[in-house]
């Protein structure tokens, strides 16, 4: 996984002249959810898993942490959800209940979790890039197609660790969990 970077120059122009309430909105939006999704991964570690998982869960709070490490660089254009402590907690629950049920349980929650964040992502650059006229702004954008592309892996190393198909009440946690996720973005927009 590439270091994702934003210039010091870049957020340097950021810091002085802001970015417009679409791109702030968005912003705040992914702080939250890679907050959630760090806490996903320490929620799946608080079950002490071994082998595999243990391996699956360091990674990918690796390269979760790195993304929440690039959106904190940003925060002089934004103010931060005020539902942060909410996206912990639910993240956390979002790892650790389906890991004391398994890793497949995991492997099928990371898959749907990443699914809805991929397309998530890919509507947020469909919608910033014709607003994006700064080079600063093509920045943040470059982070964010980065951070798309390290969770299309992350939810592809799910996808392929998973070895059966998900159980009726499985379907059912994806499911709220997918929900969840949808409300969450509209939410942390605006809180």
């Amino acid at each position: 996984m590439p270091d994702l970077q934003i210039d010091l120059k870049h957020v340097n122009q950021l810091s002085e002249s802001g970015v417009s309430r679409q791109f702030e909105q968005e912003l705040r939006c992914s702080h939250a959810g890679e907050t959630g999704a760090v806490w996903i991964y320490r929620g799946i570690l608080a079950t002490r898993p071994k082998g595999e998982l243990l391996t699956f869960a360091r990674d990918h709070l690796a390269g979760e942490s790195e993304h929440l490490r690039f959106f904190n660089r940003l925060q002089c254009c934004y103010r931060p959800s005020l539902m942060l402590p909410l996206w912990r907690m639910a993240g956390f629950l979002t790892g650790f209940l389906p890991a004391l049920s398994g890793r497949q349980a995991v492997f099928a929650t990371i898959e749907a979790v990443e699914t809805f964040v991929d397309q998530h992502y890919q509507d947020q650059l469909r919608a910033l890039q014709p607003r994006a006229q700064r080079d600063s702004e093509k920045a943040i954008l470059a982070g964010f197609e980065q951070c798309r592309l390290d969770e299309v892996h992350h939810r592809e190393d799910a996808k392929h660790r998973r070895s059966t198909e998900p159980s009726l009440a499985l379907r059912l946690w994806v499911a709220m969990v997918s929900a969840g996720s949808s409300s969450a973005v509209r939410i942390a927009r605006l809180l």
